[in-house]
């Protein structure tokens, strides 16, 4: 059975910051608003809404807000960044099953202002929630945030292959390039150097402050809707050629210590080669990728995950220049989370979306295929994505 094509055609969102002034709902409603105007639709288009689990805004609101009707499908994926790629997925099978014929994506979030991820905080007060159930293990020890989660994998990684600081500062640099010449990007105009990544203060041994990712505040959306209908909107489709979500046994919530080997991230490994099959496509066809940059080590083992390079050889990838402007796979051409902004990966592609429109502060040469990936360390997901003409 031949499913239809489904393409993303609007894209929406607002400024990024450390304070926006605003609710989370004001920010949704903001950036779904942009979305349906640059997809050519009206809000009564709309039937369909897909987003975070995390996300504090309901998706009925933000339909009456934007004019829409009857809403026809709607649904929410659970682990935070690990799910940036799970409404997509949602919204794809809703499409190609005549749930519904038009959805908005969305994430909002006062993450600097409001909550911080970061803080170590418990985001849920249900002594019965699997994650805090989980997390009685590690907080009562003072092990409770993120970035001394993804620490411990690090060292690892360091162990098994060699890997250094100055080899995720490599990472930091590259991002931060790409970020100094978008407008959009919290450091626009603010380069950084490996000797500053070096010299920055640990925060989770062997992760400096340049190895972590920001504390943002913003929103992103999109409108997605059947490729064949997208060929009479205004904006160059972008289909999404191939989305996987993926948990094996020992996943847990950025608690990824479970694992065979907890160098790697074994979700990204089970769903790489079926991910490509459905696309009908291979790494070295990827003109560029967007990839999860919560923390720099990260992008090591997804290089390696997804056939950029073999087990142990991400380090020189990236030593190589590969990743970065001039690269042969330039990775997150924005700036990414480290440099542009953190949105639970959302801008990462919205980023996509602009280099296969050539409108991209830092536009490629080349941009008809990418790799995009949700959060590293959790449940998660990835997506090719596809210009078409």
């Amino acid at each position: 059975m031949n499913l239809p094509a489904v393409a993303i055609v609007g894209l929406g969102a607002t400024e990024f910051s450390k304070n926006s002034g605003r609710s989370e709902m004001q920010l949704a409603c903001e950036a779904a608003h942009a979305a349906v105007q640059d997809s050519g639709l009206t809000g009564s288009d709309i039937d369909g809404m897909a987003t975070f689990s995390m996300d504090n805004n309901w998706e009925i609101e933000i339909h009456r807000q934007i004019g829409g009707q009857e809403l026809r499908f709607f649904a929410r994926t659970e682990f935070g960044g690990g799910g940036a790629l799970g409404p997509f997925a949602h919204a794809v099978s809703a499409i190609q099953t005549g749930q519904c014929q038009a959805a908005i994506i969305y994430r909002a979030m006062n993450e600097r202002s409001g909550l911080r991820f970061g803080s170590g905080e418990i985001m849920n007060m249900n002594t019965l929630n699997p994650d805090m159930i989980h997390f009685s293990h590690y907080f009562p020890t003072g092990f409770m945030t993120p970035a001394a989660w993804i620490a411990m994998c690090t060292r690892r990684y360091m162990h098994k292959y060699g890997a250094t600081s100055e080899d995720f500062g490599r990472i930091a640099v590259s991002m931060r390039d790409f970020a100094a010449s978008n407008p959009a990007a919290f450091f626009y105009q603010q380069p950084l150097t490996l000797e500053q990544h070096q010299q920055s203060k640990l925060i989770a041994d062997p992760l400096r402050l340049f190895d972590c990712c920001q504390e943002s505040d913003g929103a992103v959306a999109f409108v997605v809707t059947s490729l064949e209908r997208a060929r009479d909107l205004p904006n160059t489709p972008v289909e999404i050629a191939s989305v996987r979500q993926c948990a094996v046994p020992a996943s847990r919530q950025i608690t990824p210590f479970y694992h065979a080997d907890i160098a790697h991230f074994p979700e990204f490994d089970a769903l790489s080669c079926d991910l490509f099959r459905r696309a009908d496509t291979a790494p070295n066809e990827l003109d560029f990728a967007c990839l999860y940059d919560h923390f720099t080590p990260a992008i090591l083992p997804q290089l390696e995950a997804f056939g950029f390079c073999a087990p142990g050889e991400a380090a020189d990838f990236v030593k190589d220049g590969h990743i970065s402007r001039g690269g042969k796979l330039p990775v997150n051409t924005n700036g990414g989370q480290l440099g542009e902004a953190y949105i639970h990966g959302l801008n990462g592609i919205a980023e996509v979306v602009r280099q296969m429109r050539g409108t991209s502060a830092n536009q490629l040469e080349r941009s008809d295929q990418a790799l995009v990936t949700a959060g590293a360390g959790v449940p998660t997901g990835a997506a090719i994505l596809r210009k078409q003409a």
